[in-house]
């Protein structure tokens, strides 16, 4: 993913090279009216999909797919939506920015898709959601929180929690439930979700009377972080908030362990979340924790059902990134059921008027900035596992 400049230049390219599609076509329809026009004739509701199917991120992409297959089958099994089944056209943005955006046009004036799923990662989701809300097609990331996103404009929705509540989540617990007061932070600058995790705690730890004693940042393709490990060791932080992907974590562990730097000084965010990173620096990062959306064995029924199904279907445990990806697609084929006319522009009514949807992760509403409250949980990775440790900001279920 890309800096902010980054970011903005490379979609602001991207959407000149398109821009002769972005509008209305010769006969004056926009892309929503000739999606709701196909709909009424086609067998099948068209839902299009966006993902890191391949590329540096492909686990997100894969759990993804995998949970919106199994939510869809369930859905379509039940009778489908209005008594047609749900048929969801996958799109590989190759964990590239540019290509999220060139998909979406795939979907939508290809396609002609009513609604999208996508993306994971903030930077694709931002670069999609711009393409959404100008053609006024409405779109549901599962995972990304940069709060960026869904400022895009009203067709960008998200089922997740956003990085400014996750962020002061994990700056809380850190200086209040564990009592460390002197913090390292460590993150990617040249990253969306990163960089705007790293500032939102470090603006949470100074207000509650913690120091950020050192911090460092690196840029996504660096594979060696020795120097910075060494350089946050020696200011001596009681604790280092590393909120990056998986990808990047796992050597970080690994050579921050060869450092003298123990993984329970670890803490991080839903980032960590993928099976790659018990595999590679489970040993590591024992006794670390990251805040999350859900854990495998988070005491809350639904999940309970949902890790049960996905495991007898896919014979693994599933991430957080999985269980978002199927209450997105749920929570779109729920609001699909809720909207007046099978139109791009009342199913996004629909989902804004989402209340109280019960999910994988939580109990989701759907606020006025189209945002999920939600639920955070505290995992720790205790004997090579993710496990639950607590809940903390449960707002939608205290509605």
């Amino acid at each position: 993913m890309l800096g902010r400049r980054g970011l903005v230049k490379m979609i602001a390219g991207a959407l000149a090279l398109s821009a002769m599609t972005l509008g209305c076509d010769k006969k004056g329809e926009t892309p929503a009216d000739n999606a709701a026009q196909h709909a009424k004739d086609d067998a099948e509701w068209k839902v299009g999909a966006y993902f890191s199917l391949s590329g540096e991120e492909t686990a997100f992409g894969v759990d993804s797919k995998e949970a919106i297959d199994l939510a869809i089958d369930e859905i379509n099994k039940a009778g489908g939506v209005k008594g047609k089944p749900i048929h969801v056209l996958y799109e590989d943005n190759k964990s590239k920015p540019e290509e999220a955006t060139n998909k979406v046009l795939q979907l939508i004036d290809r396609d002609h898709v009513l609604a999208l799923l996508g993306e994971v990662a903030s930077s694709r989701s931002r670069a999609g959601g711009i393409v959404a809300n100008k053609k006024k097609v409405p779109m549901i990331t599962p995972s990304s929180t940069n709060p960026d996103v869904t400022k895009v404009g009203p067709f960008v929705f998200r089922a997740c929690f956003t990085d400014d509540v996750q962020g002061q989540m994990g700056a809380q617990f850190i200086v209040n439930t564990l009592g460390k007061k002197k913090v390292g932070l460590f993150f990617a600058s040249d990253d969306l979700y990163s960089s705007g995790l790293a500032k939102e705690f470090r603006e949470e730890v100074k207000r509650l009377g913690g120091e950020i004693v050192m911090e460092k940042s690196f840029l996504k393709k660096e594979t060696n972080f020795t120097t910075y490990i060494n350089e946050l060791k020696s200011a001596n932080p009681e604790m280092i908030y590393a909120p990056i992907y998986y990808t990047s974590m796992a050597p970080v562990a690994r050579q921050a362990k060869a450092a003298g730097v123990p993984g329970s000084m670890f803490v991080g965010s839903d980032g960590w979340d993928a099976n790659e990173l018990l595999r590679d620096a489970a040993e590591e990062l024992d006794g670390a924790y990251f805040t999350n959306h859900y854990a495998p064995d988070v005491p809350w029924p639904n999940s309970q059902a949902f890790v049960k199904k996905y495991k007898d279907r896919y014979n693994r445990t599933p991430s957080s990134i999985a269980a978002q990806a199927y209450d997105a697609a749920r929570l779109l084929a729920d609001a699909m059921g809720r909207a007046k006319e099978m139109t791009p522009d009342d199913i996004r009514a629909a989902i804004q008027d989402t209340k109280g949807f019960q999910g994988a992760t939580g109990v989701i509403s759907i606020d006025a900035e189209r945002n999920a409250n939600k639920p955070v949980v505290i995992v720790r990775i205790k004997d090579k596992q993710f496990t639950y440790y607590a809940t903390v900001n449960d707002k939608a279920a205290k509605q």
